[in-house]
């Protein structure tokens, strides 16, 4: 059995393998290009941009024709996301070596519409197949001659090759396939791939006009046939040097001038190029889900949670509390700011002491502060899902937290539980940005509202501060809450509330950069921590596993 290290330098070496000769590729062709032909192509191209877009559309079409062939054989894709997974092929087939872009066009349809891989595999196997067959009889009917000189004899060994895999394709797709409605290919499937390369044949007979040689739509077709044929077995990104050499090679037998010929096929694979990227980059997105997985809170969402519980009756308090980690320089007079009661309620204040190892838990009590220790250093998200825990568990008619460092105002407080209080919002956050900001670093300003706008974007929600820490939330939301990782909770708990339907709301609030102590944000660290939470919380929350006090980071 092969080692993990095995399985992580083959990719590397295919990779090194296949940059190796592109740049060989690259040795061999910029010399031997006739650059008086290459640079009157580029020009040309240049001066028309319709007829550009003209021929990249005719291209297009070929992709929109594939796209139906595989729907006729896997009905249950959507066209959608069949054309997606073969753009996306075709974009990777032009980035990664030996064509290892294929591998994505079955992964695309299985991650994002939970295709079996049997059935993905089985049918694209077959119409990858049914390509060769294809351009191999398009070649042959189209110059028989000119491919006989090409390839010394052997290209009519191809045509029954490319029909016996073909046929093997089919058996496979019939063996494998186990979904209840897979298709077996029809006549309509190959001759819908026959008119699609026929279609692709345009690129080469619009590059020919450029450079100035009159192909015939034949002899575009011909080329066309062999270049693709030739690129089965092509080991550089993109077929790089194989394109080249095999449309310069028909194009010599066509009378062509090598170096013009040569110029002829880099304009048209430079177009092809220019599609693939463009399309594969689009499709790894689009259609939703993207291959990478969602990147936003589902459109749709769910009702407002309802509970059978009665409303919070009136003594039912407000729980606040505040994470703290090494904050003896400043705990003592945040704790004596905070109000008695707020709006008529009882005021219950906590701190959650997440393994301080100053004289943090000391300083609270004596300031009269009730002090939750959790022991050793968790992590800024398991402190707050413990005081959201705390809160619940005292029946509290809205659970607050802030930060112990000063930063915010817990004079505030009233402003913060208005809206919970008021039956108007489960889930207020306080927003700087709206209120009135005394002091913030210019860089930290910066990344605030880089991040809030990633915020806004993924909860589909007019978020103005996504990342202030001072938050309300009702009985309910507090209850349902998940926060998903121990390192932080800002954007998973926005994220998780929202796609439980709790209704969001902010308030504006005051605040003032730390004058003592130091903040645990570093840049890097958080979005090492972070960004996989994000993606985690909008992709796959049923599989998530218990947050381990073992993954903290400080």
């Amino acid at each position: 059995m092969p080692s993990p290290l095995s399985r992580v330098r083959r990719p590397r070496s295919a990779a090194v393998i296949g940059g190796s000769v592109a740049l060989v590729a690259v040795a061999v062709v910029v010399p031997a290009v006739d650059r008086a032909a290459l640079a009157e192509g580029a020009g040309a191209v240049l001066r028309s941009p319709g007829r550009v877009v003209a021929v990249l559309a005719v291209y297009a079409a070929a992709f929109v024709l594939r796209a139906w062939a595989w729907r006729r054989i896997l009905p249950r894709l959507s066209f959608g996301h069949a054309l997606a997974g073969i753009s996306v092929a075709l974009g990777g087939n032009h980035v990664l070596p030996f064509r290892l872009g294929e591998a994505l066009r079955v992964t695309s349809v299985v991650r994002r519409q939970g295709v079996p891989v049997a059935d993905a595999t089985a049918s694209t196997l077959t119409l990858r197949s049914a390509d060769i067959a294809a351009v191999v009889l398009l070649a042959l009917a189209a110059g028989p001659a000119v491919v006989a000189d090409v390839t010394g004899g052997w290209g009519w060994v191809l045509l029954p090759a490319a029909l016996v895999g073909l046929g093997l394709g089919w058996r496979w797709l019939h063996r494998l396939g186990s979904g209840p409605d897979l298709r077996m290919p029809g006549m309509a499937v190959f001759a819908v791939t026959l008119v699609a390369w026929v279609l692709e044949a345009a690129v080469v007979h619009q590059a020919a006009a450029w450079v100035g040689v009159p192909l015939t739509p034949v002899e575009a077709v011909l080329v066309t046939a062999v270049t693709i044929a030739a690129q089965t077995f092509a080991v550089a990104p993109g077929g790089f040097g194989t394109y080249e050499a095999a449309a310069t090679a028909v194009l010599v037998a066509l009378g062509v001038d090598a170096g013009t010929g040569l110029a002829i096929a880099l304009t048209a694979h430079g177009l092809k190029t220019l599609y693939a990227l463009v399309a594969g980059g689009i499709a790894v997105f689009v259609p939703g889900p993207g291959l990478a997985g969602r990147l936003r809170v589902a459109a749709a969402r769910p009702l407002r949670p309802t509970t059978a519980a009665p409303a919070s009756p009136a003594e039912a308090p407000v729980v606040l509390f505040m994470p703290a980690y090494d904050e003896e320089a400043c705990i003592a007079d945040v704790v004596r700011r905070v109000p008695s009661s707020v709006a008529g309620r009882d005021v219950v204040f906590l701190v959650i002491d997440d393994g301080s190892r100053d004289a943090t838990v000391a300083r609270a009590r004596a300031a009269g502060a009730e002090v939750v220790e959790l022991g050793t250093n968790h992590g800024l998200g398991a402190a707050v899902r413990r005081g959201l825990a705390e809160g619940v568990a005292r029946g509290a008619a809205a659970v607050v937290f802030c930060d112990a460092d000063g930063e915010y105002a817990p004079e505030e407080l009233e402003r913060m539980v208005a809206p919970v209080l008021a039956g108007d919002a489960d889930y207020v956050i306080g927003s700087r940005f709206a209120g009135d900001i005394v002091r913030m670093l210019p860089h930290r300003r910066f990344g605030n509202l880089v991040l809030t706008a990633i915020v806004r974007f993924v909860a589909r929600l007019p978020v103005t501060d996504g990342q202030s820490g001072y938050r309300a939330l009702s009985h309910d939301a507090a209850a349902d809450a998940e926060v998903i990782h121990d390192f932080n909770y800002a954007q998973v708990l926005t994220l998780d509330l929202v796609a439980k339907g709790y209704r969001y709301a902010e308030v504006p609030i005051s605040y003032r950069f730390r004058e003592t102590g130091r903040s645990f944000v570093r840049l890097g660290r958080y979005l090492r921590a972070v960004v996989p939470a994000v993606w985690r919380e909008v992709n796959d929350r049923g599989d998530l596993p218990e947050p381990s006090p073992q993954t903290a980071l400080r």
